[in-house]
């Protein structure tokens, strides 16, 4: 039990250090975890977006299944899986892994956007659709959510709806800066002002300079099928948020509930939850249900 708490307590610190990017430190600390409990999920969820950051993406997902093995109704993991996936384009792949994460955390905005990302690039549009109207609907505060629904419904030639999420995400945007200091990720500042210029909403825009994007976890890349009509913005790179679990904490993942706060950039890692056992259902179906 000594030996267990040990690992507990440098698990957490190895934690720290990874949610400040010192990705090799952090890895040497889960390998004395790794010595002492060698079947713990956590520890391996952390290992494997450790190697995430480090841009090891093949080392990342052999991790994550692994800790996906040891505990197969953490949603986290899941997600995690399905970020990895995403970022190395096997959309299916992704679209399987987020599938599931929603059955077990079905009010996560951002899954839905995620989600909707794999859609677009598996050419199913109208699901994409219903997907990124749940996102919205779930997630009041992150405007990642309507700039990357807003890219889609330009490139299918709907300028109208377009703009409606345009407007709405211009709205967070300026929350956030009234009520915090936060910085936006500079490739999501030019992917927006891309799109009001396309748009045509003058030269109004909330952006000021490309900062970083304060508490949107990560990014995913989504590349959003043209109508044949117009120019496409092209990919829309938005980097979803890395859930690493840390032990010794209980705090719920900001953004965890889609509502609240965002985080900071990749490879960020989160406490653990207690395992939520529902039963899974087709998340296509609960999209066409919306």
């Amino acid at each position: 039990m000594a030996e267990e708490r040990v690992a507990t307590a440098i698990l957490a610190a190895g934690s720290m250090m990874q949610t400040h990017g010192d990705f090799d430190v952090a890895l040497t600390k889960y390998r004395v975890v790794a010595c002492a409990v060698p079947e713990s999920p956590p520890l391996w969820n952390n290992i494997g977006m450790c190697f995430f950051g480090k841009k090891k993406y093949v080392a990342a997902i052999s991790c994550l299944k692994r800790a996906n093995y040891l505990a197969p109704f953490d949603w986290k993991i899941l997600y995690n899986l399905g970020l990895v996936h995403l970022t190395m384009q096997q959309y299916a792949s992704a679209f399987h892994f987020l599938s599931a994460a929603i059955n077990f955390q079905p009010k996560m905005g951002e899954l839905y956007m995620l989600l909707a990302v794999a859609l677009t690039n598996l050419e199913d549009i109208e699901n994409a659709k219903r997907a990124y109207a749940e996102a919205v609907h779930l997630d009041k505060c992150n405007p990642l959510v309507n700039l990357n629904y807003a890219v889609l419904l330009y490139n299918q030639g709907e300028k109208k709806n377009a703009l409606a999420q345009y407007q709405e995400m211009e709205k967070k945007v300026s929350l956030l800066k009234d009520n915090s200091s936060l910085e936006f990720d500079s490739e999501m500042v030019e992917m927006a002002q891309k799109l009001g210029a396309a748009l045509q909403v003058g030269e109004a825009l909330v952006w000021t300079k490309p900062v970083k994007d304060p508490k949107s976890k990560h990014q995913t890349t989504s590349t959003s099928k043209p109508a044949s009509f117009q120019q496409p913005l092209g990919s829309n790179q938005a980097l979803g948020q890395a859930m690493s679990s840390a032990a010794a904490y209980r705090t719920l993942p900001s953004g965890a509930g889609g509502t609240s706060q965002f985080t900071k950039p990749p490879s960020l890692p989160l406490e653990p939850e207690p395992a939520v056992e529902s039963s899974p259902t087709e998340t296509s179906e609960q999209i066409r249900e919306k």
